[in-house]
C-alpha cells in the first residue's frame, strides 16, 4: 500500500498499518489459523485503503474501532460452511500407541487449530494474562465452538475489553443483544474451561525458561528417561495431522521408544507460540543437513510439562520465520 499523509482528519494509510499486528492476533483468534488470519488482515488493510478518503475520525480510538468493524465484516464474510478447526484432544478420547504406526490417521489441515508466533501476534514472556491465555491453544480452539456471532461479541469484549456499547455500535446490534450473545458465548466457554483471567499488569511470569532448557537437552539428546520425568501425571501428547493422542507418561514414552525414535539425532530452535515457550524441530536428512519437522509448543504446570502439541509439517516454519534447513 502506498503511505499517504494528511492533517485533515481523514484516514492514513500509515495510521491503519499502525494497527495491522493487532487486527492479526483479532482474526488469528477467530480463524484458529494464521494463514486465513493474514487473508483476512490484509482484506482489511484493503477495504480500510478503498475507503480511506470518506473515513474522518476524532482520534485514533475511533480509528481502531473502524479497524475492527471491518475485520469483522471479513471474518464473517469468510466463514464457510459449518467447519470448525479443533485439536485432536477435542475429537476424540485418549489412545495408545498402534502396533503398526502406518496404521495411523491423518485429517487434513483444515480440520486442525494452528499454530501461531507470538512475535507475529506481538505476545511476550512479559505480557499480560489476558494476552497470554487469549492465544492459548486451547482457548483458540473452544472459540471454534461458539457461532460466528458470538465468538466476535466474546473477542471484542473479553480480549480487547470493548465496551457494550462499543461493541453493538461496531457490529449494528442492540446493547441488550450484544450481552446476550456474551453471556451465551461465557457458558460456552466455562464449560471447556476456557475462560480467561483479568487483565491486570504484572501477574504472569515469564515462561519457564528452566523446564523448556530440559526439554530441549533431553530431546536433542533423545534421552526418554529425562524427558518421562519432566511430565506431569496427565500429561497430555498429539501431533496433528494425526488424530491420535495420547494421555500420562506411560503412552507418551511409549511412543518415544517406538515411532518417535525417528526424532533422534533433531536439532532445535527455541521459540515460542500461542503465549507458550515453542522449539522448532529439525530432522537430520544426511549429508550435514537438517530439514523442518514439527513445531512443539509446550503448556506447564508447577514446573512440569502438561502438555505438548507436536505440529508436524514444514509450512508451519514459513510462518515463524524460521530457517528452510539447518547446516
Amino acid at each position: 500500500m502506498t503511505t499517504t499523509e494528511a492533517d485533515d482528519g481523514h484516514v492514513t494509510t500509515t495510521e491503519a498499518e499502525t494497527y495491522r499486528r493487532e487486527i492479526l492476533g483479532y482474526c488469528y483468534r477467530y480463524f484458529g489459523c494464521v494463514a486465513e488470519a493474514e487473508d483476512a488482515t490484509q482484506e482489511t488493510m484493503l477495504r480500510a485503503w478503498k475507503a480511506r478518503d470518506g473515513a474522518e475520525f476524532g482520534g485514533r480510538s475511533s480509528l481502531r474501532t473502524w479497524l475492527y468493524s471491518i475485520a469483522t465484516n471479513v471474518c464473517l464474510d469468510m466463514t464457510r460452511a459449518p467447519q470448525r478447526r479443533s485439536l485432536p484432544v477435542d475429537l476424540s478420547a485418549p489412545g495408545s500407541v498402534p502396533d503398526d504406526p502406518t496404521s495411523l490417521t491423518t485429517m487434513p489441515e483444515q480440520v486442525w487449530i494452528g499454530p501461531a508466533s507470538d512475535a507475529h501476534l506481538g505476545i511476550d514472556p512479559s505480557a499480560t494474562a489476558l494476552a497470554r491465555e487469549s492465544v492459548r491453544l486451547a482457548f483458540v480452539a473452544a472459540l471454534q465452538l461458539l457461532p460466528p456471532r458470538q465468538r466476535v461479541v466474546l473477542i471484542l469484549r473479553d480480549v480487547l475489553v470493548l465496551s457494550a456499547a462499543e461493541c453493538a455500535e461496531l457490529l449494528d446490534m442492540t446493547v441488550a443483544s450484544v450481552n446476550s450473545a456474551l453471556a451465551r458465548a461465557r457458558t460456552t466457554m466455562a464449560r471447556h474451561g476456557a475462560t480467561l483471567p483479568a487483565d491486570t499488569a504484572g501477574d504472569v511470569p515469564g515462561y519457564d525458561t528452566r523446564l523448556l532448557e530440559k526439554y530441549v537437552a533431553a530431546f536433542e539428546a533423545y534421552d526418554v528417561d529425562r524427558l518421562v520425568a519432566l511430565l506431569t501425571e496427565d500429561a497430555e501428547f498429539s501431533m496433528p495431522p494425526f488424530e491420535l493422542w495420547l494421555r500420562g507418561p506411560a503412552q507418551i514414552a511409549n511412543w518415544w521408544r517406538g515411532p518417535g525414535q525417528v526424532c533422534r539425532n533433531s536439532r532445535t530452535i527455541v521459540t515460542s507460540a500461542n503465549g507458550r515457550p515453542a522449539v522448532a524441530v529439525y530432522h537430520h536428512a544426511g549429508d550435514g543437513r537438517w530439514e523442518p519437522f514439527a513445531i512443539h509448543v509446550l503448556e506447564s504446570d508447577a514446573g512440569r510439562i502438561s502438555s505438548l502439541t507436536h505440529f508436524i509439517g514444514a509450512g508451519h516454519f514459513s510462518e515463524f520465520g524460521l530457517p528452510v534447513h539447518l547446516p
